[in-house]
């Protein structure tokens, strides 16, 4: 049995389920409230979208903080919880996504993976010094680190223990369900709460906060009368720069040619992002984004869709000619224009289909399943890994 600890994001929940299709998997999800320590109740549920064996458990808020760890005894009754529903926990592997856990990898008799997905050292609420003091002890105890980036591959490379033969990197990915059987040619159509737009249209998908360039977008959106403009995600995240602020809440008034829709269901992005003619990715350059893996680089690779993105993530950097780098609101203005003049049509559809072949869950599962065979193949039984 491996052992998933623990989901926080949705992107989790999808590299989990992957995982769960490859081998037998439980994925932990902490309910963290002030009365943690207090509370002993579990819940189990077999999610259906995506598909995944989840154990919700109660954590005491700040669980990591000494002396909060000590009183309520998280790490032994973390450890306890998971030997209850192995079978042999000496070759059961655990996953840990956050540096938080380390005293439980630690202590955890069977191999550890450290799968880091966001340089939590640079998190506005995270010590670094503690942060990175566990990191160590990631990498000391771990048989396998999968950074999903190579920024986040060298942070780990930094320590003697973090040899690169540990390291694997695994990027983020879309659903195998996304990829088109052959290359498209013309987008989809609009979804229903974008019918009303006019095309040519472009748009932003995701987590519509703080780590995304608005006064580039405002400025962008106010130069293309031509263009309609889909923002597709949440916007309750509020936005501390006040200029930035002002830009989202700017837009968000502009009605006619511009349009923001709620949340979606990570599930339903796809329909979105085949539908625009072009995608924008508007990050600024700031941690912890920077170092990390774009999950809606891969929603849009797999839309096949021409792509336009400004420098905000390191790992975008090498992915020329499938996107486009742009480095202000008049190349961006410019690339807008260049593309609406080929009818949005760039070429380059076919090669953005191939590479989206390897670009799923299902294919970065594999890969971190097949490095752990390959580093502990002298240890493990093959069992563990089929």
């Amino acid at each position: 049995m491996w052992h998933y600890l623990q989901l926080s994001a949705a992107v989790d929940r999808e590299f989990a389920s992957a995982l769960s299709r490859i081998v037998p998997l439980i994925a932990w999800e902490p309910s963290i409230s002030a009365a943690g320590v207090f509370r002993k109740e579990e819940r189990e549920e077999q999610l259906t979208e995506p598909p995944l064996r989840l154990r919700r458990f109660p954590l005491q808020r700040g669980y990591a903080r000494f002396p909060v760890s000590l009183v309520a005894n998280v790490v032994e009754r973390q450890i306890a919880r998971m030997l209850e529903q192995s079978d042999d926990p000496s070759i059961d592997p655990l996953i840990c996504t956050t540096p938080y856990w380390a005293p439980v990898a630690e202590r955890w008799p069977g191999p550890v993976v450290y799968y880091l997905t966001d340089l939590i050292a640079e998190y506005e609420s995270a010590s670094r010094p503690v942060v990175e003091r566990l990191d160590r002890k990631m990498c000391a105890v771990a048989a396998l680190l999968c950074p999903n980036s190579q920024r986040l591959a060298e942070y780990l490379n930094r320590w003697p223990w973090c040899a690169r033969e540990k390291i694997t990197i695994v990027p983020n990915a879309t659903r195998a369900r996304n990829i088109f059987d052959a290359p498209p040619g013309d987008p989809a159509p609009l979804p229903e709460d974008l019918v009303a737009l006019e095309r040519p249209v472009a748009g932003v998908i995701g987590d519509l906060s703080g780590n995304m360039d608005w006064r580039l977008l405002l400025e962008t959106v106010e130069r293309t009368p031509e263009l309609s403009w889909a923002f597709v995600g949440p916007t309750t995240s509020p936005i501390r720069r006040p200029a930035q602020s002002h830009a989202r809440s700017t837009l968000m008034q502009m009605s006619g040619r511009v349009r923001f829709t709620s949340g979606k269901p990570y599930g339903d992005l796809h329909r979105y992002a085949r539908a625009l003619d072009v995608a924008v990715l508007p990050y600024l350059r700031r941690e912890p984004t920077f170092s990390g893996s774009s999950t809606r680089f891969y929603e849009h690779l797999a839309a096949c869709r021409p792509m336009l993105a400004t420098r905000g993530f390191f790992d975008l950097y090498d992915k020329e000619p499938l996107l486009k780098l742009v480095d202000s609101a008049d190349q961006l203005v410019a690339e807008l224009r260049r593309l609406e003049a080929q009818n949005f049509d760039d070429g380059l559809q076919q090669e953005r289909w191939r590479a989206s072949r390897t670009a799923t869950w299902d294919c970065r599962a594999q890969q971190m399943v097949n490095a752990l065979a390959e580093r502990l193949a002298q240890v493990l039984p093959s069992k563990c890994f089929a």
